[in-house]
């Protein structure tokens, strides 16, 4: 295919100005999805891409090939039991999507398929399952599904003794419940900015309207619902960035309504489950990185609790599970997860210890509240997706199965470590790395190498060391990959956090550009070796780096990136907006605002030269629009005078995760890669 010159936007200037600033913003006219000229404009832009891609296609189709030929594309994950039934996921060959399957009493019972996302998807681009739930005495189906990829799940319901649907079809909703009489479905519906505020309770059949139990006013916060283990609360969960309040619905009773645990404080939070009549809190009100108490279920309070693990400046204690005889606490301990088991018999603990000593684990599929196992997930830089049964008296693991990577993959081809950048403020940030060990040494050289830098920082979000079977590509390949665990991630507890969010964002900038200098400096890589890559709020981090340090890096590649930041934190009609002002600021205060000039990224370019640049996004994303990356490269390109290639691709059936199919997905992650690959000068 001929290359084409680069889509040259419309330019209709509009007055943005805040603060006695004036900004002029030429491409906000991006944001009008209705107007032909805009849709025309991106495809404009996709045929671009699509052209520049195009030499390269029979490179694009070996990655896709070599990646797809890793993947036991016929699987089945482990069934785990729950009310007296086996439920697995599963796939086919050739098929996009999973089936739901069962199976009563035994593994070796006939299979009965629940929900078939194949048959649904039919006719249809893009399909995602949003919840799915039996109800307890597994009668019946609850499930909702968005047809978009904008977050807009409509609830469905069917017995699944006739396969017949039910007349159950409610738009907005996330999150479901069924109360233990199986007849009350309890689910939550969403504002027009796709807030969830309300919760409901359905009686299935009853052809009464659905009762409003609670409705959250406060646009701080956003709710969420789940269940205990021990089936005897429904939990309503009220949380802003900062702060909780948790409501429980006895779930014997149709007709309970909701009751707060602990009324909300601002800046104090806490989560819970239930066991014997004691409510057992996560709560930071001794310190950030929170401790765990218990009380009595029926008159909840701090002030009367029993203290089971204290607050630790240095261990972050992330979650509870509750067993009938024991407890499973995730810690992570200086960055390091781990799993520490609790035994109520005799009020010790221990933790599941593992070979390697970086990884990623958490708990699995556990349905059943009264057992003697525990199943988790493992994973590392080298060790495929993993599922153990941890037998709690013996204290040992059981493989229930590893992920199978097809094609002659060896762990022990591969090695990681972990190094330290010193940030501008002299703070130690971890970066983790992986590569083939017959292709370098662990020791710095003068031989250095392509590396893949990736990072998130936001949130409190760690990010753990996982496998990737696609990832193997890149390795085989000579390439380094690297994790950088700046600050505003949750890698080492909540000051972690805190320390890259609202006035202190820019330490999540300038970490990143201290880990990318010391890989450099050790000899890993070079400028004109070196990748960087985000997601999101990681689009974002890459799309600030590269303006403060454009000549650090040789590409970028940018996944729904946020990098129109102040336009999109002054419109509180978009979805997340209000929520976010405890992590970014509000704009409209200046002194917010102050902060977020010095680093969004559309704010922030200016005439020079930029590394290549590849973004994607999708039209129907509600979380980062389109048009954000749409604006960043229509302004780039009045700017930057090298010839480096920016590419803008949009995906025009899809929302923030792209393509919802399996195949279509792994085929866009081989577009990716061949931009690298190019980049690198590994095309062959």
């Amino acid at each position: 295919m001929t290359q084409i010159p680069a889509p040259v936007a419309a330019r209709h200037p509009k007055d943005v100005s805040i603060h006695g600033e004036t900004r002029i913003d030429d491409y906000f006219w991006l944001r009008d999805e209705d107007d032909p000229a805009v849709i025309a404009h991106l495809k404009a832009e996709n045929a671009r891409a699509k052209a520049w891609l195009a030499p390269h296609g029979p490179l694009t189709q070996a990655r896709y090939a070599e990646m797809l030929a890793r993947i036991q594309e016929d699987d089945e994950d482990v069934p785990y039991r729950k009310n007296g039934w086996w439920y697995s996921t599963r796939t086919i060959k050739g098929r996009q999507y999973p089936l739901y399957v069962r199976r009563r009493g035994s593994l070796d019972a006939p299979e009965e398929v629940i929900l078939d996302m194949n048959a649904l998807a039919e006719g249809k681009p893009f399909l995602q399952l949003g919840d799915i739930g039996v109800s307890p005495d597994g009668r019946r189906l609850a499930y909702s599904l968005d047809e978009t990829g904008a977050l807009d799940n409509t609830l469905y319901a069917r017995d699944l003794d006739s396969g017949e649907s039910l007349p159950v079809c409610i738009e907005k909703t996330d999150g479901i419940a069924w109360g233990n009489d199986s007849n009350t479905l309890y689910y939550l519906s969403k504002d027009e900015a796709k807030r969830t505020y309300r919760l409901w309770r359905h009686v299935i059949g009853a052809g009464i309207p659905d009762e409003l139990l609670y409705q959250e006013d406060d646009e701080l916060f956003w709710l969420g619902l789940g269940k205990t283990l021990d089936k005897r609360y429904v939990v309503l969960s009220a949380d802003s960035k900062d702060t909780s309040e948790v409501r429980v619905i006895d779930a014997d009773r149709p007709d309970a309504m909701p009751r707060i645990v602990l009324p909300r404080v601002t800046g104090r939070e806490y989560a819970l489950d239930h066991r014997d009549g004691r409510f057992y809190l996560l709560v930071n009100d001794t310190g950030r990185n929170f401790r765990l108490v218990e009380t009595d279920a029926a008159a909840p309070s701090l002030e009367h609790a029993r203290e089971l693990i204290a607050h630790r400046p240095e261990v972050m204690l992330e979650d509870v599970e509750l067993f009938a005889t024991h407890m499973i606490v995730s810690e992570r301990d200086r960055g390091v997860q781990k799993l520490r088991v609790w035994d109520f018999a005799t009020d010790e603990s221990h933790h599941i210890a593992f070979d390697e000593p970086v990884y990623s684990t958490e708990s699995g599929d556990n349905a059943e509240f009264d057992t003697g196992t525990f199943r988790l997930e493992y994973s590392s830089f080298v060790t495929p997706h993993t599922v153990y049964d941890y037998d709690l008296a013996t204290r040992t693991l059981t493989l229930k199965k590893r992920q199978p990577v097809l094609g002659g993959y060896d762990p022990a081809l591969y090695e990681s470590k972990q190094i330290s950048a010193t940030a501008s403020d002299g703070t130690a940030v971890p970066v983790w790395l992986v590569w083939r060990r017959d292709m370098r040494s662990g020791e710095p050289q003068a031989q250095s190498q392509p590396l893949l830098l990736y990072a998130y920082g936001s949130y409190g979000s760690a990010m753990d060391v996982y496998f990737s079977s696609t990832r193997v590509s890149l390795l085989d390949r000579g390439v380094v990959y690297a994790i950088a665990h700046v600050r505003g991630g949750g890698d080492l507890g909540r000051t972690w956090y805190d320390d890259g969010k609202l006035a202190r964002k820019m330490n999540s900038f300038t970490d990143f550009i201290a880990c990318a200098e010391t890989l450099i400096a050790q000899g890993w890589t070079t400028p004109a070796q070196l990748i960087i890559q985000g997601g999101s709020a990681g689009g974002l981090l890459t799309g600030a780096v590269t303006n403060l340090r454009p000549e650090l890096f040789n590409a970028v590649v940018a996944e729904v990136p946020f990098v129109d930041v102040i336009n999109t934190m002054l419109d509180e009609t978009l979805p997340l907006t209000v929520g976010e002002y405890l992590e970014w600021g509000n704009p409209k205060v200046a002194a917010d605002y102050a902060v977020m000039r010095a680093y969004s990224p559309y704010d922030n370019l200016k005439a020079g030269a930029y590394p290549a640049i590849y973004m994607r996004t999708s039209i129907h994303d509600s979380q980062v629009p389109y048009w954000e990356p749409a604006k960043y490269v229509a302004r780039l390109r009045t700017l930057k005078t090298d010839h480096n290639p920016v590419l803008l691709s949009t995906n025009l059936d899809a929302g923030h995760g792209g393509a919802s199919g399996r195949y279509d997905a792994l085929r866009e992650r081989a577009e990716v890669f061949t931009f690298m690959l190019v980049r690198w000068g590994l095309a062959t």
